[in-house]
């Protein structure tokens, strides 16, 4: 046997540690296919009762990659994991980890699943389908990037075969670069995200509160001066966040009354009506008029223009939808015109956002058409959204909001699935002085 087998010392425990800053190119990922071919009898295609009563083993590769071959079992399916080590543990998605799904009643193989980083929430899958063909998903985040691509491979042909093999295979249609960011392009946003932490002690939450051109803090309905302790609601800190920005070039901070004008096509006549009772459009005026402002200022003229600065497009063709441990794909609409994205596909769109545009970060204006009668969308929260690749290539989303910083958990499941989030597109400045 070509791999050395070593004695099972130690179970190590599912563990939610990040560990990308070992990841390498995904041609870089040692292969262990030629292990797959020596587990395959024992362990891929013998009955239930007996993989699920092995015990661990660990082996190591040629390369000198380590593996822990294991099961993993619920009710109605079992895991075989080769998990990869990382940080002397092996928690079943480092990179390169592979794992083949069967059922426990028939031992019918269910899916492949590979993990090209070491993220849990992102990987290529492969299904059966036919006696010569399998399908291939890219999950990210809940999302699939590609659902049901045929391969012109049997199942049973990937059990043994290289995964760089199966992906090339797939040519251009596999998005690779969703697997291989490159930290080093998120510097900006990091140091970006660390300002605005350091100085939000200074900063207190106020209803209606903002600090206009001069410095003062004013309510933005009125303009009024505040009294007693100063502060800032949501848009009023969205608009101190692009002050900071802008200060270091223009010297100023922005007027409160231009941020409030209507800003692009935004509702019908329906909506019109109620413009000056309800202000419904509020949110995304202010977000759009910020990022135009921010836009021109930042870059060029031109980059302050709707058609550049709101996000509009999506990478993804559907959402992950589980029932019975069974996952199936469910249409994502993606941008639907005054309303934005539905705020389910809000964490892949940020992944991929982050991918494309690494030198940005978003304003979300939250939106429902909950509220008095009669239904009318109403734009009610701003936040700052902030996706970026820390320096170790783990995915993080930094959340602003209401002069506080808080986490993309509590801003994603607060809402119900009916909430959609307009976002608007912000260039990462060189420096940040509030």
């Amino acid at each position: 046997m070509m791999f050395k087998k070593f004695v099972f010392v130690l179970l190590v425990s599912f563990l939610a540690i990040s560990l990308s800053a070992y990841d390498a190119p995904i041609v870089k990922i040692e292969d262990d296919s030629s292990l797959r071919a020596v587990l395959k009898e024992r362990w891929f295609l013998e009955a239930p009762n007996k993989v699920i009563a092995l015990k661990p083993l660990l082996y190591t590769l040629p390369g000198g990659g380590r593996i822990e071959v294991r099961t993993e079992s619920n009710t109605n399916e079992f895991g075989i994991v080769l998990a990869r080590e990382r940080n002397k543990a092996y928690p079943g998605w480092a990179q390169g980890s592979w794992v083949l799904t069967r059922k426990r009643d028939t031992g019918a193989a269910v899916r492949i699943r590979v993990f090209l980083r070491s993220d849990p929430n992102v990987y290529v899958q492969f299904r059966p389908m036919t006696t010569d063909k399998s399908l291939m998903d890219v999950v990210v985040y809940d999302a699939y990037l590609v659902y049901s691509l045929p391969t012109p491979f049997s199942f049973d042909k990937l059990l043994t075969l290289p995964v760089e093999d199966a992906l090339s295979a797939a040519g251009d249609k596999f998005p690779r670069a969703y697997f291989e960011p490159a930290p080093a392009l998120y510097k900006d946003t990091r140091k970006f995200v660390a300002d605005v932490q350091k100085h939000l002690p200074g900063l207190t939450f106020r209803d209606d509160g903002a600090i206009d051109e001069s410095g003062d803090y004013v309510f933005i309905e009125t303009g009024e001066r505040q009294s007693g302790a100063p502060g800032l609601n949501c848009s009023g800190f969205a608009k101190w966040v692009i002050d900071g920005l802008l200060r270091p070039i223009t010297g100023e901070r922005l007027s409160i009354g231009p941020l409030k004008a209507h800003y692009g096509n935004r509702g019908n006549s329906f909506s019109a009506v109620y413009d000056d009772v309800r202000d419904p459009f509020f949110g995304l005026d202010w977000i759009r008029n910020l990022a135009a402002t921010a836009g021109s200022t930042l870059l060029s003229p031109h980059f302050g223009t709707l058609e550049e600065f709101e996000v509009r497009t999506w990478r993804f063709p559907s959402l992950m939808r589980r029932s019975n441990a069974i996952a199936s794909a469910e249409s994502y609409a993606g941008f639907m015109e005054d309303a934005g994205f539905n705020i389910e596909g809000l964490y892949p769109l940020l992944y991929t956002l982050a991918i494309d545009e690494p030198s940005h970060f978003y304003l979300a204006a939250v939106n429902d058409a909950s509220g008095p009668r009669p239904s009318l969308r109403q734009y009610f929260h701003v936040a700052v959204l902030a996706p970026y690749f820390n320096e170790q290539g783990n995915f993080e989303i930094a959340v602003f909001e209401s002069a506080a910083e808080t986490s993309f958990r509590s801003f994603r499941t607060r809402y119900p699935k009916d909430t959609f989030v307009n976002l608007v597109r912000i260039p990462v400045g060189s420096r940040f002085e509030p």
